[in-house]
């Protein structure tokens, strides 16, 4: 019975799925989702303290590490098995369900055995298809809830394509972790950037999948949990996941994003909660209203668009002539400045507009050197 970790192959772990799972655990009903907890189990002491207080909130799940998968050697590295059986405590003592991070078949296997409720897979973990096939392989036969970060770099496809390995193997019950991707930017005012279009774009990919927000992982500053938390509401967000400490400045693991209790208890009572559907019928038509006045600006921005890359392929016809080079410096630096004064009088993000003009300066050149490309293939010939 369970894995054969020698092999790290899947056996029969069939009979540690437990009553819990025989309906879906993320629900709609449920929302906003609230998972809580501390980032590591550090002592019996700490996790039931922290479970309690929990407990008198609406926490929904109790979120705990157990194997802490570390950027360098010698840092806290978590309990293991040991806090397995604290984690057993919590749910007996306080009748919360409760979630680990496995990285291994073997954390599967220990993890089942212990009654852990949801797993989830951590960011180290999404980013490698053959590491998560090997998790997916291990779950074959297991209906447990599951929860899949998404993986350290910003690649929706790498996200998508985790969590689809664990559909295959008839996993049913998935929720999406959004806790940001790592960055160069050393003056970001987050510990990993939120890049928002990314868990959007999965989420229009797969409409009916429980997407929840790590906005610890997120900012790594406890101070600015509360401005994510509430981002995550306003775009939709079904749940959040928010790490717990009854001390947080002496945690051995991401002290300074930790709450404490009773600051999640003041979060979550400051939240304001959306509805992605009103009642009101009149709001409802001015809605429609609205989305048909945008519909119709999307056609007039399409238009546009292909006037403009009609305009460049014109110019790139000229610069064929002229044997000059499809990119122009200072043409491009000129039209920064004057789009994003442009921009400023409109009341338009400069950093908005200057994503949006990279997009089609890039487009326009491509145009464009597909024309002198030709050239140098009549040349050629």
């Amino acid at each position: 019975m369970g894995l054969d970790i020698s092999t790290c192959q899947p056996a029969n772990v069939s009979t540690y799925t437990l009553p819990l799972h025989t309906m879906s655990f993320f629900t709609a009903e449920d929302a906003p989702f609230i998972i809580a907890g501390p980032c590591s189990a550090e002592t019996r002491e700490q996790v039931l303290e922290t479970a309690e207080a929990l407990s008198k909130m609406q926490v929904k799940l109790f979120r705990s590490g157990v194997w802490k998968p570390r950027t360098r050697p010698g840092s806290f590295e978590g309990k293991g098995i040991e806090a397995l059986e604290w984690l057993k405590d919590v749910k007996e003592t306080y009748g919360l369900p409760t979630t680990i991070e496995v990285a291994e078949p073997a954390h599967i296997e220990q993890a089942l055995k212990y009654g852990i409720d949801v797993l989830w897979v951590g960011a180290r973990t999404t980013v490698n298809p053959f590491q998560v096939q090997r998790l997916a392989d291990a779950l074959k036969g297991v209906n447990i809830p599951l929860m899949v970060k998404n993986p350290v770099n910003p690649d929706v496809d790498l996200w998508q394509g985790a969590i689809e390995r664990f559909e295959r193997i008839g996993v049913t019950d998935i929720a999406a972790i959004h806790r940001g991707f790592s960055s160069y930017d050393t003056v970001s005012a987050y510990r990993n950037q939120p890049n928002w279009p990314i868990p959007i774009e999965l989420k229009r990919r797969k409409p009916e999948l429980f997407m929840i927000c790590d906005p610890s992982h997120i900012t790594g500053n406890r101070d600015k949990v509360a401005e994510v938390a509430q981002r995550a509401i306003d775009l939709g967000f079904s749940g959040l996941i928010i790490e717990t400490h009854p001390r947080p400045d002496e945690a051995l693991s991401d002290a300074a994003q930790q709450l404490t209790p009773d600051a999640l208890q003041q979060l979550l009572s400051s939240l304001v909660l959306r509805r992605q559907y009103t009642g009101d019928m009149s709001k409802a038509m001015e809605l429609e209203y609205l989305r048909q006045l945008m519909d119709g600006v999307d056609a007039e921005i399409i238009d546009l668009l292909a006037r403009r890359m009609e305009l460049s392929e014109r110019m790139g016809a000229v610069k064929k002539i002229s044997n000059m080079t499809a990119y122009q410096p200072d043409r491009w630096r000129e039209m920064l400045a004057s789009r994003s004064a442009q921009a400023g009088i409109k009341m338009l993000s400069e950093e908005f507009i200057m994503a949006l003009y990279e997009r089609i300066h890039e487009e326009s050149i491509r145009k464009q050197l597909e024309i002198l490309q030709a050239m140098n293939k009549e040349i050629e010939k």
